[in-house]
């Protein structure tokens, strides 16, 4: 079961955005980890009857993060930018997908989430998403509320693979 991090109290104080990101990376940072000690075959494993693995939970995660920090940015399409049109489509695996390169796909979007709010303030308004104009407020509580989510099933789906190491 992961614990929750420490927090720097200086944060209590801080800027809404600082906090923002703050809470953002670490639950990036817990998805990513969820995979740390792994093998293929246990990230891969289906434990549940929905396509949902700890490492299609991080591959969902980099979808999740192009979605809301590309598509909705940029306004550019699922297609140009190179990812399935569904989010449901974005939890399977390929054959070429491994603990290295999923984790190395999410290193990235992650990267250039943090690029493409950098020059916005929680107030900007993004245009891109299907839903129609959002501030980049609304942007940031989506993604907390859905990788909090996240991190959840991928902490329950941990526990049942370390469960089953022991037999």
């Amino acid at each position: 079961m992961s614990s929750m991090p420490t927090v720097d109290p200086s944060l209590f104080d801080a800027a809404l955005r600082t906090q923002f990101d703050v809470f953002l990376d670490e639950h990036r940072t817990a998805l990513y980890d969820s995979l740390n000690g792994l093998t293929e075959a246990e990230a891969r494993a289906r434990l549940v009857p929905s396509r949902t693995t700890l490492l299609g939970l991080v591959k969902h995660a980099t979808f999740v993060e192009k979605v809301w920090f590309d598509e909705a940015v940029s306004c550019r399409s699922r297609a140009e930018i190179g990812i399935p049109a569904t989010p449901d489509e974005s939890f399977i695996l390929d054959e070429s997908d491994t603990i290295e390169s999923v984790r190395a796909a999410h290193r990235e979007a992650c990267e250039d989430s943090r690029r493409a709010a950098a020059g916005l303030t929680l107030d900007d308004v993004v245009r891109g998403n299907r839903r129609g104009p959002l501030p980049l407020r609304w942007v940031y509580l989506h993604m907390l509320r859905e990788l909090a989510q996240h991190c959840g099933h991928a902490d329950i789906l941990r526990e049942q693979v370390l469960a089953a190491r022991q037999g």
